[in-house]
């Protein structure tokens, strides 16, 4: 009702106590492509989807390297992730430049929502349109946090975060409580999983996500194409198009089930793509 006269200013509240600066901002995190995190007590995992706007063009870089100890993977405006990413760099690197020590994670997600709730309360600032998943190992183990374009933080075992996550989050939340004593392998197949579970039936391949991976005595890195196609070969997550050729009649009817349903997803697919459509025709910028 008074969102066209209360939300030309990031400093103006509307009379029910709204900023719809914020909220717009945090929107366009829900619109970014999804991006997971989770940890163990001694590894961090995250992933992202990172698929091209257009098949003449390369997807944009959703994962990067702040310190030898940490990463973030980005749900949103991918610019803003760039500037937020630089800034952590700075910060780590001042830090060890001071101490002669590497800068505990905590301490930089502190920081870095400060920066982020600083652009709440300036009328000449706008907040941050990207939502990042900072994973880090310190001194007191493995972390990883949740930084809202608001200025909150959040510390999760597990989270994702951009559009479609919610099945990503419906799985980790079933599989959460084994993630602490997992090995890395093991938390690298959990990953790839939720992955799946964002794209709604598309065939999950190395060249739409990316994986990176911090731990104990494994500085933080992406991991390859090829290694990662080979690790979603070995946890047979790509579903072989064949059906079973021992059992026709069974593999018939599951063909039936499975058009069936595909009828039925595909409608909603194609809803889900023309609201993204028209969520690009709005807001080009957003991912």
């Amino acid at each position: 009702m008074f969102r066209n006269q209360y939300d030309t200013e990031v400093t103006t509240w509307s009379p029910a106590g709204r900023l719809f600066q914020v909220e717009y901002a945090m929107e366009a995190v829900k619109q970014g492509s999804a991006a997971i995190g989770l940890r163990s007590k001694t590894h961090v995992v995250l992933a992202c989807v990172n698929k091209a706007n257009s098949e003449l063009s390369s997807h944009q870089k959703k994962i990067f390297k702040v310190d030898d100890h940490i990463g973030v993977a980005i749900a949103g405006l991918t610019a803003d992730g760039r500037v937020l990413s630089r800034y952590m760099r700075s910060e780590c690197i001042n830090y060890n430049y001071t101490y002669e020590s590497p800068l505990p994670v905590g301490r930089l997600v502190v920081q870095l929502a400060d920066k982020a709730q600083v652009c709440t309360q300036r009328s000449w600032k706008r907040p941050y349109g990207v939502g990042l998943l900072v994973a880090g190992l310190d001194e007191s183990g493995a972390h990883l946090y949740y930084n809202c374009p608001s200025g909150n933080y959040f510390e999760y075992q597990a989270f994702a975060i951009g559009s479609r996550s919610q099945a990503a989050k419906t799985y980790l939340e079933r599989r959460f409580e084994n993630f602490k004593d997992s090995s890395r392998d093991d938390l690298v197949k959990d990953a790839l999983i939720a992955t799946r579970e964002t794209l709604q039936g598309e065939k999950l391949r190395s060249s739409i996500c990316t994986i990176a991976v911090v731990g104990a005595g494994e500085p933080f890195h992406i991991l390859d194409q090829e290694t990662v196609q080979q690790l979603i070969d070995a946890f047979e997550i790509v579903v072989d198009d064949e059906g079973p050729a021992s059992e026709p009649g069974a593999a018939a009817d599951e063909g039936a089930a499975a058009e069936e349903g595909a009828g039925t997803d595909t409608g909603a697919g194609t809803d889900t793509g023309a609201g993204a459509d028209q969520g690009s025709g709005a807001a080009p910028m957003e991912i």
